[in-house]
């Protein structure tokens, strides 16, 4: 199994930027497709963006699209979601996703990933 840590959150202004990173450990990180979530209080978790094991398919929610870029290094076995423009709707709990997949799909439903990290705080000030 692998395991997630994601890390980079914080409070910042509407406005504002952030870069979330999510550390994998435990297996090959470059056979895991990955995903970003997020949950804000009371609400059901959402999907924010995925990225192909390879890095070569990335897909976007259509409320964070053009604002935030998900990319990952392998090499690093590291995930990173870079945040632009947040606005205040944008406060949630950040979760990152892996599944294993070795083919070349994204996926974006939380119940299509099986490991799961911690969360971080995104907390955006009007």
């Amino acid at each position: 199994q692998v395991q997630l840590v994601e890390s980079g959150g914080g409070l910042v202004q509407a406005g504002g930027s952030l870069r979330l990173s999510c550390a994998a450990s435990g297996r090959i990180f470059s056979n895991y497709a990955m995903g970003w979530f997020r949950q804000a209080p009371g609400k059901e978790r959402d999907f924010v963006a995925a990225i192909s094991r390879s890095a070569g398919r990335t897909y976007y929610a259509d409320s964070v699209k053009g604002r935030f870029t998900i990319s990952r290094d392998n090499a690093k076995n590291t995930g990173y979601l870079q945040m632009t423009s947040l606005k205040p709707e944008d406060t949630a709990v950040y979760y990152c996703a892996a599944r294993y997949y070795v083919g070349s799909n994204y996926f974006i439903l939380p119940r299509d990933y099986g490991y799961w990290g911690q969360g971080t705080q995104v907390t955006v000030s009007s």
